[in-house]
């Protein structure tokens, strides 16, 4: 039966001197008996009731649609798009219980996806997808924005640097595009459309997401030989692979009906969360967070793309602020008298040991590391142009951009360059002070290096320049560069 509100409904006994075959039908309403109510389309008016019904005076009795009631949130939204075919498999319970025994885990994972699901489902509608994969991200990343793979696949929709660049993702020491919220779900889900385009199946194009379209059609091939079908459920795959689905469509079973799981699914808006701006000058992020007058765990949640505590405007035109956070971060930005950026360059000797400059900028060592992406272990300079803080001297005007040809780095895997025009393998092996050696020990095989090529210049826990670990731990401490495809699931976060 439709709710009805009443406003000032203490002036209900006026409006029954005064229309008592109206009141008497709201009446009806109330006690639950709509077949006892007046038809509002008699004599007494001449057309139908509109949504807002008139009474004496201050009273409106508002009719809501049972179908409205629930519009403020999210989950029924995605549950009306939910389209992938209904599995009841001893995988899928396995998965389901997996999520039941671990609740906190659960809510954590319900409490990011807060952030971006609304912006997820709202291209994936547009698309004419199922709203199944506006899900896919909790088990990519649980929804963790700066979740980085073993395998170096990063973001909330776990994208390998290759296959990051080939859908328009930017990469370098300063911005990785895969952590962007918004050039990563679009990436995304151009992917999983090409895909499905492919294989003419969701489950299919899902497998492929995770472990590489190649693999899915050579499964098929294999299976084709054979005599053997060649759906998702028939092919062999990997492990990884052959639970992706069904981790999905155990997720989905819980978002359709959480109470059956005994799980919370707390409300999540159907409004947006964040709204776009644009930034015209370089930002320390620190200072983008208080202009916004929001906090920085904040800020980095929604802007996970950026890798250094300076925003550069020439990688990433756009900022994502609380949409009630937009005015207060313009209205104070453009009454701030004072510098944007408190951060400089620095070009060390190569040979510098890092404990000797730190202090200099008041940093500590592993303050000096984690801004510039430094390994833990490492205490000697590679000649890398560094981030430090201004010495008081230095002007925001005089900051300029470096190290843009550097690939994103991270701590367990060590630095990475990105080839350029010209570069040899005996120039980076001078440059990094490494050997040609070590450079094929963890790149495999490199007698041709070519522009735009990943190279691993340094391992993580690598610090002299030639190395005295035994050949086995530097294997077992290779990154692989090869390979395109995705990572999958981080289920541990």
């Amino acid at each position: 039966m439709p709710l009805i509100r009443l406003i000032f409904s203490a002036l209900l006994a006026i409006c029954a001197a005064t229309m008592p075959a109206f009141v008497h039908a709201a009446e009806n309403l109330l006690a639950g008996h709509p077949e006892e109510t007046l038809a509002l389309n008699s004599p007494l008016t001449e057309e139908p009731v509109p949504e807002w019904l008139p009474s004496v005076r201050d009273i409106r009795i508002e009719l809501i649609p049972e179908a409205d009631l629930k519009a403020h949130d999210l989950w029924p939204r995605i549950r009306s798009g939910f389209a992938m075919r209904e599995l009841d498999t001893p995988l899928i319970a396995r998965h389901e219980k997996w999520y039941v025994d671990h609740p906190d885990y659960f809510a954590r994972m319900i409490d990011r996806a807060r952030r971006y699901l609304y912006y997820i489902t709202e291209e994936v509608e547009r698309r004419g997808m199922p709203s199944e994969i506006a899900l896919l991200p909790m088990i990519e990343s649980a929804f963790n924005p700066g979740a980085y793979s073993r395998s170096r696949a990063s973001g909330i929709w776990q994208f390998m640097p290759s296959t990051g660049k080939k859908f328009g993702m930017q990469q370098n020491w300063w911005y990785d595009g895969r952590r962007d919220v918004i050039s990563a779900t679009n990436g995304a889900l151009d992917y999983l459309q090409k895909l499905h385009d492919m294989f003419g199946d969701w489950d299919l194009a899902l497998a492929a997401y995770n472990c590489g379209e190649g693999a899915v059609q050579r499964a098929q091939a294999h299976n084709r030989k054979r005599g053997l079908p060649v759906n998702y459920a028939s092919l062999k795959l990997l492990k990884e692979t052959r639970n992706y689905v069904p981790k999905l469509l155990a997720i989905k079973n819980i978002i359709a009906n959480p109470a059956s799981f005994a799980l919370a699914l707390p409300e999540i808006p159907n409004e947006p969360y964040f709204a776009t701006v644009a930034t015209t000058k370089r930002i320390d992020v620190k200072l983008a967070a208080q202009l916004a007058d929001i906090s920085e765990e904040e800020f980095a949640a929604l802007n996970p793309a950026h890798n250094r505590p300076v925003i550069l405007q020439g990688s990433s035109d756009l900022i994502l602020l609380p949409m009630n956070k937009v005015e207060t971060f313009r209205a104070n930005l453009q009454s701030y008298d004072k510098p944007l950026v408190s951060w400089q360059s620095y070009q060390p000797k190569k040979g510098e040991r890092l404990d000797k400059l730190a202090p200099r900028f008041g940093l500590s060592l592993e303050n000096l590391k984690s801004v510039n992406g430094l390994t833990a272990r490492g205490n000697i300079s590679t000649g890398q142009t560094l981030l430090v803080p201004l010495n008081g001297e230095e002007s925001e005007s005089e900051f300029e951009a470096f190290n843009m040809h550097l690939a994103p780095t991270d701590s367990r895997t060590g630095t990475r360059h990105i080839v350029r025009r010209g570069e040899t393998l005996g120039g980076l092996a001078r440059r990094y002070h490494v050997s040609i050696a070590k450079l094929k020990q963890w790149n495999g095989p490199l007698n041709i290096i070519r522009i735009g090529q990943t190279i691993v210049t340094a391992q993580a826990g690598f610090s002299q320049p030639y190395g005295h670990r035994s050949k086995s731990r530097d294997r077992s401490r290779k990154v692989a560069l090869s390979g395109t495809n995705n990572n999958g699931s981080l289920q541990g976060i």
